[in-house]
């Protein structure tokens, strides 16, 4: 490690903050939304700055007299130097100060400093060879990303100002829509959720083969081809060449089982191409790396999300997802996954769609299989965390025999944080592996309404 002497700073520009407060205590406001006391180099800069915050935190006045007295009651004022120094901190400021320039080099110093500390940290981690090369790069890249961005800007905004933020404006935000999120193409769940909006976690869950990767593909290629949205699909589950081919079956319409065994006759092949022309064109992305972790998932999202807005993400799925760290039992680290999924939505303003396994109650459940919240497996926090839960179900699976269930499902919404709950009927084409809109008799049912 390099002497401090040789740490990257600035003792002069860290003394001059620090005595432009004594002056001014109006101006502790102003720099400490941006310096923390870590972003000081000498430990006598950290330990005044830190008592300064705190005595503008309850109110007092900051000159050197109440400095001082502060530092004297934590038995802190030796180890600054003494009064002598804090009446030498003002010593050669300029006239005209640059409180801002001031503050502006600090930070840069500290950033340079914290890189080097991280370094030094990655080459004893790497020297060490305990752990997966992978994590190690994971968590040094998601360390960078996140340095770059540690300067937050002001989150508090005025009502006009977020009501100026709203596309259109007033007008925008007044303006009846049926869906104001990301439509998934199936209109009875637009209708009922307004589709789906940035920061929401989203949970699609199911037994075994109810169609719960179907389902997240359907709405992954809407998203993607139709709309143009940018969609990151993290399959734990199955390979990217097994996803493209349910992409292409379900969007040509060509029976998935034939196309694997290889019979398919000329038109079937022409819509196969124009839907992998379709594809190709879309802005899809698909990962299908296995023991995938939170760390890397979240370096590869801000990385696309840096070139290309997101518009949506999906997970296939939770249960398959490991968690970093120890954790007492598996449901303590499912809830950690989920948390964490859900941190990871909001600060990258997209929806999260997560896939995720049922327990086997409602196999047990008498007469109605029809899945309940408390069926989500090792549930801890997921459905605290999910903004909406939805369920896919087909009554089918359980009763193979009957004709009048053959291709009906159902999409239970179970969970709607900012909304109504309900069923969805769709269509199930299982040689498609695809999920349709069902037909409408009747006009759309007002949720609204029923809600109300």
């Amino acid at each position: 490690m390099r002497p401090d002497s040789a740490l990257p700073c600035n003792l002069d520009c860290e003394r001059y903050i620090l005595g432009s407060i004594l002056l001014d205590d109006s101006l502790l406001i102003q720099i400490s939304s941006v310096l923390i006391p870590d972003d000081f180099m000498l430990a006598k800069h950290r330990t005044l700055f830190r008592a300064m915050v705190d005595l503008n935190t309850r109110g007092s006045r900051i000159d050197r007299i109440t400095l001082a007295e502060e530092l004297m009651k934590r038995n802190e004022l030796e180890s600054c130097d003494g009064l002598s120094y804090l009446v030498s901190l003002d010593d050669g400021l300029p006239q005209i100060q640059n409180i801002d320039g001031y503050v502006r080099i600090v930070k840069d110093k500290s950033l340079l400093r914290r890189v080097i500390f991280s370094s030094q940290g990655l080459i004893d981690r790497c020297m060490a060879a305990e752990e997966e090369p992978r994590d190690i790069l994971a968590s040094a890249e998601d360390f960078l990303l996140k340095l770059g961005g540690s300067s937050q800007p002001n989150t508090l905004q005025t009502t006009g100002e977020i009501i100026e933020g709203v596309e259109g404006g007033i007008n925008g935000l007044l303006s009846p829509r049926r869906t104001s999120g990301l439509t998934t193409g199936f209109h009875d769940f637009d209708e009922l959720t307004c589709g789906l909006h940035p920061g929401n976690l989203v949970i699609l869950a199911g037994r075994p083969a109810m169609g719960k990767t179907a389902l997240a593909l359907n709405i992954a290629h809407h998203a993607a081809v139709k709309l143009g949205q940018t969609v990151a699909v993290f399959s734990l589950e199955m390979s990217k060449e097994e996803l493209i081919s349910r992409l292409l079956c379900a969007s040509a319409r060509v029976d998935s089982h034939r196309f694997r065994l290889g019979y398919v006759n000329g038109d079937e092949r022409t819509r196969l191409l124009r839907a992998a022309n379709d594809l190709v064109e879309a802005p899809l992305h698909i990962d299908d790396a296995s023991g995938s972790n939170l760390l890397e998932m979240h370096s590869k999202l801000r990385r696309l999300a840096a070139s290309n807005p997101l518009g949506l993400v999906v997970l296939d799925y939770l249960q398959l997802m490991g968690g970093r760290g120890k954790f007492e039992n598996r449901v303590q680290e499912i809830s950690h996954l989920s948390r964490n999924l859900k941190l990871m939505a909001k600060e990258l303003k997209v929806p999260f769609l997560v896939l995720s396994q049922l327990s086997r109650a409602p196999e047990t459940r008498p007469g109605d299989h029809r899945p309940q919240l408390s069926d989500l497996r090792e549930s801890g926090s997921i459905e605290q965390d999910a903004d909406v839960v939805a369920f896919i179900f087909r009554e089918e699976v359980y009763k193979p025999d009957h004709e009048d269930l053959r291709g009906k499902a159902e999409l239970i919404l179970a969970k709607q944080r900012s909304g109504p709950t309900g069923k969805i009927n769709l269509v199930w084409l299982h040689n498609l592996t695809r999920f349709e809109n069902m037909a409408r008799p009747e006009a759309p049912k007002d949720y609204m309404a029923e809600a109300s």
